[in-house]
C-alpha cells in the first residue's frame, strides 16, 4: 500500500487481491510513529472504500477521505 505518484496512470485499489481502479484517497497517519502532518495514503475503489476506512478508523489512523482527483500533485 503506497502512496500515489503523479506519474501513476493507473491507481489501483490498496484492498488486498482487489485490482479495480481506485476512487478514494483515505489519508492516515500512525501518531505514535508520523508527525501530526505527515499523512499516509491507502487508496479505495467503492466497494472497498468502508471496509478500509473502517479499520484504519479502528485504530485512530483515518485523518480523512478525498477523492483521488484531490490528491494534491496527481492530475
Amino acid at each position: 500500500m503506497t502512496d500515489p505518484r503523479p506519474d501513476d496512470d493507473e491507481l489501483q485499489c490498496s484492498a488486498k487481491g482487489c485490482r479495480a481502479d481506485a476512487v478514494w484517497a483515505l489519508r492516515w497517519n500512525n501518531p505514535k510513529i508520523h508527525t501530526p502532518d505527515r499523512r499516509k495514503i491507502w487508496l479505495a475503489c467503492d466497494d472497498h472504500r468502508e471496509s478500509l476506512s473502517a479499520f484504519l478508523g479502528r485504530r485512530d489512523f483515518l485523518r480523512d477521505v478525498v477523492p483521488v482527483a484531490d490528491v494534491e500533485g496527481h492530475s
